[in-house]
């Protein structure tokens, strides 16, 4: 795709972070972090989760105030009150949790952080428009609310380029994206830093790092662990600066295929429609016995509302569904779907089955269990009365996925529940996912992940125009099968 002129930046800024100290209650998140970002490239900066990488981008980006510390744009100090104040000074930020307004139409959202009288027409002319150039499908009519978690990544984006920034900063931008508008959006981040715009590229991937950036930034605990030109250093240099010489890699899924005959989950001749009334599934049959992880694999928001029924929050349009009494469930979208930010972990964890239960909560139990669940899926945390927003996106994962399986539930319904986390945090999901398949708990994993299907599932299944077909778990035979059944 050939970029066009009008998305790049106008103007020739850099972005230079010094010493940027910040402290949550007894949490350090930063020790004296520096970045300097360089006019006309793009920065990757990596880090495992908790690192501090989102919380430098965040006080970039003016929300949050550094304790120490200073902010430069083209040699020009400046102290950011808001982001409102950022993006005046020419910044941009694609958060990875998700910024938007959801009763808000895309077209209003892309407004909102503007200047001057709202123009509905115009602005959805503008959204269309950039869509198009980055080679994105968008309905700037459509409210967000609605929004598959990828369409919603591609909203973020594009409001950020329609306030012309002449720098910007993504937060694991590619993380619910398909491989085809990851490509499109790379190819216009290098126009713009061509033309002479700045990129931060905040990822966990080392690949697109390797291949994509010019300068590489990595933090660990806060501090600045390595920085230079990307063309001097080498994968394993990245993963031991991210780690500290430890490298962890998720095996290969070595356990023999379940061999219990014990149904947990049965659909029989099911069919499903989504929220707009679009065919999802037409008579599907599908059965998943105890002690068996089933992956699946699916385009783009296939996946989400089988999932969701199985988890019991739908049901089918016709045709029968048989689920357990007890159902754990970690949505693919935590902040909107699975945690109240502003509540504490201990409060959070209250949350567990809520729909189900009466009567009083039984606070110091609950208190107890929180710190069980801190203590056994390693949840970096001063405590458990901490707010939940303070952690780290991976922290933040690991603590719902240990709430969802602190009842041992006979069914675990997973969406994509690694996608933008580190190494770190990946393999202690994996592992927590395999103890409790030996435990007994039926598991139904969606990944947009090939690599991890094929390590993780004892089956897979493909979802795609209403059907589903089983395949071994291989990632080139998963692939093939999406591919194959996909283009009919």
């Amino acid at each position: 795709m050939t970029p066009e002129p009008s998305l790049v930046a106008t103007a020739n800024q850099g972005l230079v972070l010094h010493e940027i100290s910040k402290k949550f209650e007894k949490v350090v998140a930063l020790d004296s972090a520096s970045l300097a970002v360089r006019s006309g490239s793009i920065h990757a900066l990596l880090g495992e989760n908790g690192a501090g990488k989102t919380t430098l981008m965040r006080i970039a980006f003016g929300m949050i105030r550094p304790d120490t510390g200073t902010i430069r744009i083209n040699d020009n100090l400046f102290s950011f009150a808001s982001p409102a104040d950022a993006i005046a000074a020419g910044l941009g930020m694609v958060h990875q949790q998700f910024s938007l307004v959801p009763e808000m139409t895309v077209a209003e959202n892309v407004a909102l952080g503007g200047k001057g009288r709202y123009d509905n027409r115009q602005t959805a002319a503008r959204v269309a428009e950039i869509a198009a150039k980055l080679g994105m499908t968008m309905n700037p009519l459509a409210k967000v609310r609605n929004l598959t978690a990828s369409e919603r990544q591609k909203v973020e984006i594009i409001r950020t380029f329609a306030h012309q920034a002449t720098t910007l900063i993504l937060d694991e931008p590619t993380a619910v994206l398909t491989p085809r508008d990851i490509g499109d959006l790379f190819v216009q981040l290098r126009a713009f830093a061509t033309n002479g715009g700045s990129v931060v590229l905040i990822t966990h991937k080392l690949h697109d790092a390797l291949e994509h950036a010019d300068e590489v930034t990595v933090l660990r605990k806060g501090r600045v662990a390595l920085s230079g030109s990307i063309t001097d250093v080498t994968e394993s240099a990245l993963a031991n600066a991210m780690l500290g010489q430890m490298q962890i890699r998720t095996p290969r899924n070595d356990r023999p295929t379940a061999v219990s005959s014990q149904r947990v989950l049965e659909l029989k001749e099911v069919s499903l429609r989504d929220r707009h009334g679009i065919k999802q599934l037409a008579h599907v049959s599908l059965d998943v016995t105890q002690g068996e992880i089933v992956g699946v694999a699916a385009l783009e928001g296939a996946a989400r509302s089988m999932l969701r029924m199985m988890a019991g929050r739908t049901e089918p349009a016709s045709g029968d569904i048989v689920r357990p009494a007890s159902i754990g469930f970690v949505p693919e979208d935590r902040s909107q779907d699975a945690l109240i930010p502003e509540f504490t972990l201990t409060e959070n964890f209250a949350l567990r089955n809520s729909a189900q239960r009466s009567g009083r909560v039984d606070w110091p139990m609950t208190r107890v269990l929180t710190e069980t669940v801190i203590k056994e899926y390693d949840v970096r945390t001063p405590g458990p009365d901490i707010s939940i927003s303070s952690l780290s996106g991976g922290n933040q994962q690991k603590f719902v996925l240990g709430r969802e399986l602190a009842g041992h539930p006979d069914l675990l319904i997973l969406e994509n529940p690694t996608q933008g986390l580190d190494v770190h945090a990946v393999a202690a999901i994996h592992e927590k996912v395999r103890s409790a398949c030996k435990t007994g708990t039926a598991i139904v994993y969606y990944s947009s992940d090939l690599d991890e299907l094929a390590a993780l599932s004892d089956r897979v299944i493909v979802v795609a125009d209403g059907t589903i077909s089983e395949t071994t778990p291989d990632r080139t035979l998963i692939g093939q099968s999406l591919l194959s059944t996909t283009s009919t």
